[in-house]
């Protein structure tokens, strides 16, 4: 399974105005965080809005300074809170060998380390302790989430569709003792 091309890439999220003039801080997901303006004009979640970002510098948080084109003044850039920026997956530099992209593992199949099922990759997510990978149940019949490490998650295999899961110990037991 190739990248998906077709889709788009969440880049950044506009945090909140900065100054009275349209600036803009938002939270870069760049390897480079004033990258967010190299990738041409970026869309909002549904593609239907457009936005030429122009970073002009970084803030003490590690947030980017932006200028957005067709923002001017404060309650302008206020309106734009919570905006999450978006990019074209084929806009994006290809990933190295052995590298990828975390939007390329949603959708693919998660795998034990002996071929049982857990089901497919839904999400990424980022609480602030670590990245964690939600997947799918499977034939648990619910989603669950694993730390997104590498001994929980000790191989990545884009092109061949899988990842290898290998959840903590506890993690997927029901609580019941053994039949007596």
């Amino acid at each position: 399974m190739a990248a998906r091309v077709d889709r788009k890439v969440l880049l950044g999220v506009v945090q909140a105005a900065h100054g009275v003039r349209g600036e803009v801080r938002i939270r870069s997901f760049c390897a480079e965080p004033a990258d967010i303006g190299s990738y041409g004009p970026l869309s909002d979640e549904t593609g239907t809005r457009r936005f030429t970002v122009r970073p002009t510098g970084m803030s003490g948080k590690g947030d980017v300074l932006a200028r957005i084109d067709g923002v001017s003044d404060r309650d302008a850039a206020e309106a734009l809170r919570g905006l999450r920026l978006y990019a074209p997956r084929a806009a994006l530099p290809a990933p190295a060998p052995g590298e990828w992209y975390e939007d390329d593992l949603i959708g693919l199949a998660a795998r034990a380390p002996d071929g049982r099922d857990w089901g497919t990759v839904l999400a990424l997510h980022d609480f602030g302790a670590g990245t964690i990978l939600e997947l799918s149940g499977g034939g648990h019949g619910r989603s669950f989430m694993v730390p997104f490490n590498a001994t929980a998650v000790p191989a990545i295999d884009v092109d061949g569709g899988t990842v290898t899961v290998d959840p903590p110990a506890g993690l997927l037991d029901d609580g019941r003792k053994g039949e007596d």
